[in-house]
């Protein structure tokens, strides 16, 4: 028997789960109370980009940006260490966390969460660049705060079976 989420499209698709699995990693993994944000991210000079892939039965990405200043404190906060730069350690962090972010949203649609792998993640750093989707079949993108820090994540499927 073959599995098809395209007739799960709404549930697959629902925004809570990403809310949801936000709220898992961050508060239950990191310790950081959030919540979603009306307004855009903060960006001040360099931002930090992961982006986890997805393939199986749903192909796309979870992409995890925030400013730089943001990544070194939550890294910091995830490891217990004084993080000052945006450092290889303050990289794969920020790449582990996109990870568990794009572990968590799949897993909230079962046959999702056994058909549909996830990549190594990649980490981008700099400053004034984008990533483009050509033509995603949905796209669920959010801004998170905590504090005076802000933070994106955007699922982005350009593919179901």
């Amino acid at each position: 028997m073959s599995v098809s989420l395209r007739e799960s499209l709404p549930l697959v698709s629902d925004p809570r789960h990403l809310d949801a699995s936000v709220e898992e990693v961050f508060r239950l993994m990191l310790g950081i109370e959030c919540e979603r944000s009306a307004g855009p991210l903060s960006v001040l000079k360099d931002t930090v980009t992961a982006v986890v892939g997805f393939g199986g039965a749903l192909s796309g990405a979870c992409v995890f940006r925030l400013s730089g200043k943001t990544a070194v404190r939550v890294v910091g906060q995830m490891t217990g260490m004084e993080m000052t730069e945006i450092d290889d350690t303050v990289k794969d962090g920020i790449g582990e966390i996109c990870n568990m972010l794009a572990g968590a949203w799949k897993g909230k649609v079962p046959a999702m969460a056994a058909n549909t792998g996830l990549s190594v993640p990649a980490v981008i750093t700099g400053r004034d660049y984008s990533l483009h989707v050509q033509a995603p079949e949905f796209q669920i993108h959010h801004v998170y705060r905590f504090e005076e820090e802000t933070f994106e994540v955007t699922i982005v499927c350009d593919g179901m079976m």
